[in-house]
């Protein structure tokens, strides 16, 4: 069996509405957008988590304060993030999943990831490094190899980056501003880890 190009999944997924017709919970809220960038040449992707509000609104991935953070980590602007020649975008859940009673965002809904997620990756075998970015993104991208919390996960960061596979994996905390506090608690993830990233992001979008 052939494996579809990047360009002709994306194409399937922006018709997908598995979570509308054929939920594993309760149905998508609202209609679905799937928000996603596929490439046949990146070697960087970035896996998050699922699109909030204003990506949802824009269907532009990372389109949020969110974005904004991720970018400033990365170092690079705009242009380079959404340059699909140089970098993938692939979040575990690809469609808004709605909102809690306190306004937070659901998790990723796990339709996208038992139907889409093994046949995107395989579709992109370029790729030589995955941002791992969030506890979903972990658990899939890592499986057993993840630690028992996201800060257990980050903190062997250096472990998991430096083994021999490809694509390498980083894992990332989630660029959210709720995630402000941890940063605070945390300050050896910007000292440690984002001079590496910043230095591959550079070298792989080159």
């Amino acid at each position: 069996m052939s494996v579809a190009t990047p360009g002709e999944l994306a194409a399937t997924i922006a018709a997908c509405r598995i979570c509308r017709d054929a939920p594993l919970r309760a149905p998508l809220p609202h209609a679905p957008r799937p928000v996603l960038h596929l490439s046949a040449t990146a070697r960087l992707c970035i896996s998050g988590q699922a699109p909030g509000t204003r990506v949802h609104a824009s269907g532009l991935p990372f389109d949020d304060p969110s974005g904004d953070r991720l970018r400033a980590w990365m170092g690079i602007g705009r242009d380079i993030f959404y340059d699909t020649d140089k970098l993938a975008i692939v979040p575990m859940g690809f469609c808004f999943p709605g909102q809690d009673d306190r306004g937070a965002d659901l998790p990723p809904r796990p339709e996208c990831r038992a139907a889409w997620h093994d046949r995107v990756f395989a579709a992109m075998p370029q790729l030589e490094l995955i941002l791992a970015i969030g506890q979903y993104a972990h658990a899939y991208q890592l499986g057993p190899e993840r630690g028992r919390s996201l800060t257990a996960t980050v903190r062997d960061w250096r472990r998991i980056f430096g083994q021999e596979r490809r694509p390498r994996l980083l894992p990332l905390p989630h660029p959210s501003w709720r995630n402000t506090a941890w940063l605070k608690r945390n300050p050896w993830f910007e000292a440690e880890i984002l001079p590496v990233l910043r230095r591959q992001v550079a070298l792989l979008t080159q």
